[in-house]
């Protein structure tokens, strides 16, 4: 399942995050729907708002269905056909959407076959791992470029930052009974767990049968995401296929301070060491992933654009850098012992 994520990017680099092509092959950001509602947070839980991305052509019925737009959705999707006046009397769980049963349910069959499809964003996604001592959390999420790039001249807005997980949705809008404003939200689909992080997912046998664990369905790269998003172009049936497990994926453990939902600051991301105490340790990448989360938020006053690092956005690039086992982090913080590489986020 997928219960908890971060996405800390501020509103504008997250659009910068965005980038891509459109259907002419030219180059675009998605504009932002009421860009002032979202809030960038290390901890987001169910009913929380958080960012996704859908085809323009959902909000303007001429529009160019190759072109996205992001809002700010609420996660938990209540179906637009759902009667009571509060959608938090919905009587079932609805924040993540089974792949094999998505075309069975009423709540994301329709949606889904109207073409209700979005991409939600995130720095990764958190999981947890039950053994004797309670449960170990887990940050999951792309792999990142080896290496920082220098910026870019002065008004270039590639973005070579953080690469942002995308996973599949399915967004539905629910007006009110009485009437009021229509309320978006959304459900997160889910997989099979690969291979790499079973250990995690490991379920208790139940009634005598293995319960698989679920995670996140990924959409590895900008082709997947077009066809997720473009429902004008990709019917249904065609884009379901791209529902599956993905392997390029990477984690590692991180403080239990992220359990409590209301704990939102960087050490919910920061590596730890297993078998020592359960807090971020003083080691010299520790420290320095600690002050660059801590600086990656457009809201903090000394922060400037310019002062985030540089890395590759899957927007713009066909395929992901594949997974590898060691230093991780050391990619991802730059090597110890030169300049550090402008602090950043993730």
């Amino acid at each position: 399942m997928c219960g908890r994520t971060a996405c800390s990017l501020g509103a504008d680099n997250l659009r910068r995050a965005c980038a891509y092509r459109d259907r002419r092959g030219r180059q675009r950001q998605p504009e932002w729907i009421q860009a002032e509602r979202y809030r960038p947070s290390y901890n987001k839980g169910p009913q929380s708002s958080g960012p996704v991305l859908l085809s323009r052509r959902h909000l303007q019925q001429d529009a160019d269905s190759s072109e996205r737009v992001l809002m700010d959705m609420r996660w938990g999707l209540v179906p637009s056909w759902f009667k009571k006046d509060d959608p938090s009397k919905m009587p079932f769980n609805t924040s993540n959407c089974r792949s094999d049963t998505m075309l069975k349910k009423s709540s994301y069959k329709g949606p889904l076959l109207k073409g209700k499809r979005c991409v939600v964003l995130a720095d990764g996604f958190y999981e947890w791992q039950q053994h004797s001592g309670g449960k170990q959390p887990y940050f999951i999420y792309f792999p990142q470029s080896k290496n920082a790039k220098a910026e870019g001249e002065e008004g270039d807005e590639e973005w070579r930052g953080w690469r942002l997980l995308t996973m599949a949705g399915i967004f539905d809008c629910w007006e009110p009974p009485a009437g009021g404003e229509m309320l978006y939200t959304y459900t997160i689909i889910t997989v099979d767990a690969s291979k790499d992080v079973s250990f995690i997912h490991h379920r208790q046998v139940r009634a005598g049968r293995g319960a698989a664990g679920q995670m996140p369905a990924i959409l590895d790269g900008d082709e997947a995401i077009r066809k997720w998003l473009d429902f004008a172009e990709v019917p249904t049936q065609e884009a379901v296929k791209l529902i599956q497990p993905t392997e390029n994926i990477i984690f590692h453990p991180v403080s239990t301070f992220v359990n409590s939902v209301r704990n939102n600051a960087p050490e919910c991301l920061t590596p730890i060491e297993l078998g020592a105490k359960k807090e971020v340790k003083a080691i010299p990448s520790s420290k320095v992933m600690l002050g660059w989360l801590k600086n990656s938020q457009e809201s903090s006053p000394q922060k400037k654009e310019n002062d985030l690092p540089k890395w590759t956005s899957q927007f713009t690039h066909s395929s992901s850098p594949k997974k590898t086992s060691a230093n991780v982090l050391q990619q991802w913080l730059g090597k110890e012992g030169e300049p550090a590489a402008k602090k950043h986020k993730a």
